[in-house]
């Protein structure tokens, strides 16, 4: 009879503890993660970074948005010089997104982050597509990471057209 009840007792705190350790471990790795982007919700812009990444404040956290399916001149990257029309398109989101609000949209086929830990999103702000606003005005390049995201092939559509009408880099940059 005792041995029947130091079994249960052992079990019942075997299993306490691994229940324990599964939460802890839940939550540390949600901790260590970031939050979560709601695509209902605006988040607030606190830095643009360059022509096509920028931080948001999202909860408590601040956390780099890099937008997906386009790719601007580099300005910050240390490996490299500043590349033809990137203190253009770097100041435009500037002049776009700096201290505005904004709605992000991730791409249900792909992942959400990038190797270096930025959330891949295409961003809205107000009735403007952002990502798509800088392909037309000739700010960026069609960019493909990886796996087809869901605005490609219109992307690519676009971007031919910025080139037809030699807009922004495209004229600069030849």
């Amino acid at each position: 009879m005792e041995y029947k009840k130091i079994t249960t007792f052992l079990v019942v705190v075997t299993v306490l503890i691994v229940c324990t350790c599964v939460f802890t471990g839940y939550v540390i790795v949600r901790a260590f993660s970031g939050p979560s982007i709601d695509e209902s919700e605006s988040y607030q812009v606190t830095e643009v970074k360059d022509g096509d990444t920028f931080n948001v404040k999202i909860g408590r956290h601040i956390e780099t948005i890099r937008m997906l399916g386009i790719d601007t001149p580099e300005t910050v990257d240390p490996r490299k010089s500043v590349q033809c029309y990137g203190k253009e398109a770097s100041d435009e989101t500037k002049s776009l997104l700096q201290g505005k609000t904004v709605r992000l949209k991730l791409n249900p086929d792909r992942e959400e982050k990038d190797k270096y830990g930025r959330y891949l999103a295409y961003v809205f702000l107000d009735d403007v597509f952002v990502n798509r606003f800088l392909l037309q005005e000739g700010y960026a390049r069609e960019y493909t990471f990886g796996t087809p995201y869901m605005y490609q092939k219109e992307f690519r559509g676009i971007e031919k057209q910025a080139k037809d009408l030699q807009k922004g880099l495209w004229a600069a940059c030849r």
